[in-house]
């Protein structure tokens, strides 16, 4: 949009005036972002409501993206940005006194997701208005998120994170007018409809109201506005008798609470199974009602409407498609059954089959008993149909829905949709060959690959101003709106000068993130050591602690050899553990009381730093990924899907350390084999050792004294503090034989992180493969990513102008 600094000025100070009857020079930075927010909205909501016009004028085909989780960060931002304004608000704030960062920095992250599966559908709702397709989120609205982390004593604390604040969301807009209502519990049972047809009856069921919450998505640069739906719950003032006490309102309100509630307790487990179904309930209803005005008949929905189900959390949503088209609108079986597998899509996001959602069918009919009721019908005419068609009877026991008294939510999405994706080319292999070989054998057809991609917007242009203005000084600023031009700096990975220009620009970045760690965690570190990164969440696979080993062994290198040489080091963690997760919480504590040892070891001094990031979030990883020399992404290979993180680190310039897993692989072939430093087993060895049953890490530990040296410091006093999170720690490696392959993969680990050391001394060498990472990370934008899912997938079409 064209707006002058003046103009800008005009609309800003009004709205100051209007919102908090003050002036600039008496406003506090939050007062300063919340009129700030106001006045984009002005901005966009025009294009916002021209957008909803168009799209049902032409009756375009949508696609919904149910998610539960949903992670945008700050979004002032990006939305600046996307309209075209970010500069002229800069601008203008310089030319009013009024600190820009400091404004921007009272904005509290859209706590609604975790990590990478919730950054990923933030990505793609940017990327659908960006590329101009209709495509709209699907979620809840989490009055807390999933929590915010301190760590206290070196051990994680969980805080509510109350990312609402005292302003709330100011993006969002409540749509009363789309209510509509969810029912858990009681009890159904089946009457004569006449005409031979039975329809349910619900006696005593629980009714809620679903309240929608809208927050646009706008476009780059293209006057774009989709929408990201985010359900709240209400009680019905007609069923408030139902719920007289204070408890029983909160037991309500908790639905929509906190993301992920801790399902180690039946409770929970009921808890967290309400929140998925009241979201897809509610989506689905809407999307049902929206559809039928336009006068169209129910059966060919799939025409104009396509649900993607990200991961298993709205799996449920073909069974409940059913019941809407069955039950709600009297659609016949077999006429619905069509139109539901025509309408649904799925993503697959793990190869861990424990990841895999199952519910028990004793919860799962209590809280949901007609849904069951499908469910079950489903199952069975599966069976009979597969039956029919002459499959086997294992492939049909492997692949049904209800088994063993369990509910497998990944079959129901993949039996009552037509695609199921894998997020790299390595992880939709694993799908076929492993974790869903037998649907893969019945039914190939359904199956591609979307490899992940991430905003290059948000981490160049947001995140890193000055590395985005260096790009444009050696090859112009077309990138910014065609990322593919990013090529283009090939032709300078060898200059001197612009080696020069892009390594002060890491050294700018080293230093704000060098700041900001001696301000929050009292740690100086110096900035012209390598920065070794490893941010993402804590898990057992993505080998944290394989990390931590090599630490210690630097440690020991250093305290054996205090006068050999040493490249300077500051390792880098960032990293939320679910709270139920004990042994990911016993992994934190050693970092941080590893971290407490080395870092105050006059005999270290600067060498070596280890420094724990609490609270890991989007706008610290804004903070921490331009800032990265070395990408650690050293998951088990096959563990991994893809990566998001791994993208992002590549485009501002890290070299990736990395075993060859999920994305890894492809960004080794984007970059070349040299300019990615590769360690480690290969799937096919990981698997050889699943099939062979030979690995035996305690003969490792035996046999090799540097191993029997690191690992024994977990457990004889070398760190001190943790000595029950280190016999835990020892136990996983030892004892109960290295689940994740850590002790096998060390010392090839050990010999990539020497060669990183050897590579970073010779700065031309080193500077030659970082830009080779920024000029071929184009490969990894969600703007591509998300035109082959709306064009392979969902069949969307982009508005003829």
């Amino acid at each position: 949009m064209e707006l002058t600094t003046e103009q800008f000025i005009h609309d800003f100070e009004a709205t100051l005036k209007e919102q908090k009857q003050i002036t600039i020079a008496d406003a506090i930075p939050e007062e300063l972002f919340l009129a700030l927010a106001k006045t984009t909205r002005q901005y966009y909501t025009p294009l916002w409501l021209d957008r909803k016009h168009a799209l049902q004028k032409r009756e375009d085909k949508i696609a919904f993206y149910f998610s539960v989780e949903f992670l945008p960060g700050r979004m002032l931002e990006t939305n600046l940005l996307n309209l075209g304004i970010l500069d002229t608000v800069k601008d203008a704030f310089t030319q009013l006194g009024v600190d820009f960062d400091a404004v921007k920095e009272s904005e509290h992250d859209m706590a609604l997701g975790n990590g990478g599966l919730g950054r990923l559908a933030a990505a793609f709702m940017d990327s659908l208005a960006t590329t101009g397709y209709p495509g709209f989120g699907n979620g809840l609205r989490y009055r807390y998120g999933l929590f915010k982390q301190r760590i206290v004593n070196g051990y994680q604390v969980e805080l509510p994170d109350s990312w609402f604040g005292s302003i709330g969301n100011v993006w969002e807009t409540r749509k009363d007018h789309d209510i509509v209502y969810v029912s858990f519990f009681g009890n159904v049972y089946m009457t004569d409809a006449g005409d031979g047809k039975l329809k349910p009856v619900y006696n005593n069921a629980q009714v809620l109201r679903a309240v929608p919450y809208d927050v646009p998505q706008i476009g780059f640069g293209n006057g774009v506005v989709n929408n990201l739906r985010l359900w709240d719950v209400e009680i019905p003032e007609e069923y408030e008798l139902n719920y007289p006490t204070i408890e029983d309102r909160r037991r309500v309100e908790d639905i929509t609470a906190v993301l992920y509630p801790d399902d180690s307790t039946d409770e929970g487990k009921k808890l967290r199974l309400m929140q998925e179904y009241f979201m897809t309930s509610a989506g689905l209803q809407t999307i049902v009602k929206s559809y039928l005005k336009m006068g169209l008949p129910l059966e060919r929905i799939y025409e104009k409407v396509s649900v993607h189900i990200n991961d298993t959390h709205p799996a449920v949503a073909p069974a409940e498609f059913m019941r809407i088209l069955v039950d709600d609108y009297g659609l016949e079986w077999d006429v619905a059954w069509e139109a539901t597998c025509k309408t649904m899509s799925y993503t697959n996001h793990t190869i861990l089959s424990e990841a895999l959602e199952k519910w028990h069918t004793g919860l799962f009919s209590y809280v949901l008993p007609r849904v069951y009721q499908i469910i079950v019908e489903i199952d069975n005419r599966y069976i009979s149909r597969m039956s029919a068609q002459g499959v086997d009877y294992e492939t049909i026991e492997n692949t049904r829905i209800v088994r063993n008294n369990q509910i497998h939510m990944a079959h129901l999405a993949i039996i009552g949709g037509h695609s199921v994706n894998g997020v790299a080319k390595l992880h939709t292999e694993l799908l076929k060959e492993d974790t869903l070989r037998d649907f893969y054998k019945i039914s190939p057809e359904k199956f591609n690959n979307k490899t992940n991609g991430i905003v290059q917007r948000r981490w160049t242009q947001i995140a890193a101003p000055h590395l985005s203005q260096t790009i444009d000084k050696w090859i112009g600023d077309g990138w910014r709106s065609d990322i593919h031009e990013l090529r283009k700096l090939n032709d300078f990975v060898d200059n001197p000068d612009a080696q020069a220009d892009f390594w002060q620009v890491k050294q700018e970045s080293k230093q704000r993130l060098a700041d900001y760690i001696e301000k929050t965690t009292g740690v100086h570190v110096n900035s012209q050591a390598i920065f070794d990164v490893q941010v993402k969440r804590l898990h057992a696979y993505k080998r944290q602690l394989l990390n931590v080993l090599h630490i210690i062994k630097l440690y020991w290198d250093i305290k054996d050899n205090p006068n050999a040489d040493f490249t300077p080091r500051v390792f880098i963690f960032g990293a939320k553990a679910a709270p139920g997760y004990h042994f990911a919480k016993s992994v934190i504590k050693v970092i941080n009381e590893l971290a407490n040892l080395i870092n105050n070891d006059p005999a270290i001094g600067d060498k070596l730093k280890v420094v724990f990031l609490e609270n890991y979030r989007v706008s610290l990883a804004e903070l921490i990924i331009p800032a990265a020399n070395v990408s650690e992404q050293i998951s088990l290979a096959s563990k991994e899907a893809s990566g998001t993180s791994n993208m992002k680190f590549m485009m501002t310039g890290a070299v990736t350390l990395a075993t060859l897993d999920g994305a890894n692989i492809e960004i080794k072939q984007e970059v070349g084999d040299d300019n990615i430093v590769i360690f480690g087993m290969d799937k096919d060895a990981v698997y050889r050792h699943y099939e062979s049953h030979d690995y035996y890490s305690r003969g490792i530990y035996e046999s090799n004294p540097v191993i029997h040296r690191v690992v024994n410091s977990l457990v004889d006093g070398t760190i001190p503090n943790c000595q029950s999170e280190g016999n835990e720690i020892f136990d996983a490696l030892i004892t109960y034989n290295d689940e994740y392959f850590l002790l096998e993969d060390f010392q090839s680990y050990v010999d990539a992180q020497a060669r990183i050391a050897q590579l970073y001394a010779d700065r031309s060498r080193w500077m030659h493969m970082s830009l080779m990472n920024i000029a071929n990370s184009d490969k990894f934008s969600s703007d591509d990513t998300i035109r082959q899912y709306a064009q392979e997938i969902w069949q969307l079409h982009l508005p003829q102008a």
